[in-house]
């Protein structure tokens, strides 16, 4: 019996696979794929997960661009925000700083470990108390309870989208975990969050740094509500001393 697979398909078969290798491979760990649902990971955000080890493994590239993730992920840059911000407040993944010591350059890159750990938690769990896994694996974790999944509130995404207005333009990963650094680490409120860009919107200093000073001043000085805060400034602007 002859086949249509000659030698001459095979060569060329065999040709392009060999092509497909050299460009590299990339290795998704296991429990990864097994567990992603237990962690309560859409299939959005497990994509951008494994986009980021592709890139990583295969293009020696640890901190993409939002540009090159939508190529890749084929979404808009408010979803890649989302999945951002969720992944990092829930901490799957961080940014760090860091330092090239042969040319003192510093760049930013993503760091997993949390993701691992979180993975390294389900495998434990599989083997020990499979029963009670979703106890053992979120305890802690106030974004999830009683089997349920508290997503992104809406009010957060309100704010990104406040700074995202009075900046212009979208925010940067390390400008979002700024925003989750200040809710979650610093325990600022909202509404003074929204204050501080206010303050600095007045000043015409639209920028992080700015911002950041703004809410650790108002910190020092026991600001906790918006009333405070006007208060605070009528004292240092002149309009009622007391």
């Amino acid at each position: 019996m002859t086949g249509s697979f000659d030698k001459t398909s095979a060569a060329g078969w065999a040709e392009g696979a060999a092509f497909a290798m050299e460009a590299g491979m990339v290795q998704i760990p296991y429990a990864l794929l097994k567990h992603y649902r237990t962690l309560r990971l859409t299939d959005g955000e497990m994509l951008l997960l494994m986009q980021l080890l592709a890139f990583k493994q295969a293009e020696r590239n640890e901190f993409p661009t939002w540009e090159q993730l939508q190529a890749r992920l084929g979404c808009t840059a408010n979803e890649i925000a989302l999945y951002f911000s969720k992944l990092t407040k829930e901490g799957f993944l961080r940014i760090d700083s860091v330092e090239d010591r042969s040319s003192s350059v510093q760049f930013e890159r993503y760091n997993l470990t949390g993701l691992y750990r979180k993975l390294a938690e389900c495998m434990i769990a599989e083997r020990t108390e499979p029963d009670d896994e979703d106890d053992f694996l979120f305890a802690g974790q106030p974004e999830i309870q009683n089997g349920t999944t508290q997503s992104l509130p809406t009010e957060e995404r309100n704010l990104f989208t406040i700074f995202e207005k009075e900046f212009g333009r979208p925010l940067s990963p390390m400008e979002y975990e700024t925003i989750n650094s200040w809710m979650d680490q610093d325990r600022y409120p909202e509404e003074l969050i929204l204050l501080a860009l206010k303050e600095a919107v007045f000043a015409g200093k639209v920028h992080f740094r700015y911002i950041d000073r703004i809410l650790l001043e108002w910190s020092r000085n026991r600001v906790r509500n918006a009333q405070d805060a006007k208060e605070y400034a009528q004292r240092f602007r002149g309009g009622g001393r007391s």
